[in-house]
């Protein structure tokens, strides 16, 4: 299990469009389980209705964990992607 804190950049945190994004990129990575920590709650990264009922909003942190095979390659193009503003 790999784990890595994440703020979120892009203006308007994550609604309908960033979140599709982060769900098809998380949805490649079929031998790994992706999940997010907020607020004292865990998201299933792969589900757009998931990481839209987490209610994250710009500036707010997030941290990415990632189980399986393919962990750390999850783990980098999750960060990797908040980092570049999930398309915005």
């Amino acid at each position: 299990m790999v784990r890595a804190r994440v703020t979120i950049k892009n203006p308007t945190g994550l609604h309908l469009r960033p979140a599709g994004i982060l769900c098809k990129e998380a949805l490649k990575f079929e031998n790994a389980k992706i999940n997010f920590m907020f607020r004292g709650s865990s998201y299933n990264a792969k589900s757009v209705l998931s990481v839209l009922g987490a209610c994250v909003k710009s500036g707010d942190e997030i941290e990415f964990v990632c189980e399986g095979a393919e962990e750390e390659a999850a783990l980098e193009a999750m960060i990797g992607l908040v980092e570049s503003g999930l398309g915005e």
